[in-house]
């Protein structure tokens, strides 16, 4: 598939790019990302330009995966009815899971949490999956304990069903993992 870029009323998203590898690597510093995702650590800037410029493109391109970079949409200049891209706030990815389902995936860059923006950039992504993707099931995973993820997934209209036991690997260790689900008709427009 060919990148697409989407917005919300606060969001740009799109995929990552090579120069946004500086922004991912500080990011990625952060010991939470690090602690509840499958990102290296320590996380080096090879992994970051790797990431950005070879994951992301070749995902997209073989449909298994459909990365996006979170931006702060800013009011463009001189009053002009454009919006320019203003600051890196998350990162969020649709992996495709089988025949009509994908998995959410999202992570905050520290600066940024708090303010809904990972919540509002679910929601884009889900309606994105369910219209041009033809999914019939987004799911969402997330370790055990890692309750602002869980936040998210219930603000978004995720519905819980259960713990999958030693699911997840983190840091080289088998963790339980939450899951839900959201079909078509449980999502807010």
């Amino acid at each position: 598939m060919e990148p697409v870029i989407l917005t919300t009323e606060r969001l740009i998203l799109r995929p990552p790019a090579p120069g946004d590898a500086r922004a991912v690597l500080a990011a990625c510093q952060d010991p939470d990302i690090r602690r509840w995702t499958a990102v290296p650590s320590p996380y080096l800037p090879e992994h970051a330009r790797a990431f950005v410029g070879v994951y992301v493109p070749e995902a997209w391109a073989a449909d298994t995966e459909y990365v996006f970079g979170a931006y702060l949409a800013e009011e463009a200049a001189a009053g002009g009815p454009e919006r320019r891209e203003g600051p890196f706030v998350a990162m969020l990815g649709l992996k495709v899971r089988g025949q009509d389902t994908v998995e959410i995936g999202f992570w905050s860059v520290k600066e940024h949490r708090g303010r809904g923006h990972v919540t509002e950039a679910a929601r884009a992504l889900c309606r994105w999956a369910f219209t041009d993707l033809g999914a019939a099931r987004v799911e969402w995973r997330a370790g055990v304990g890692n309750t602002a993820s869980r936040a998210v997934a219930e603000r978004c209209g995720f519905v819980q069903e259960g713990v999958l036991r030693q699911a997840l690997v983190s840091g080289g260790t088998r963790h339980d993992a939450w899951i839900a689900s959201l079909l078509p008709q449980d999502a807010p427009h």
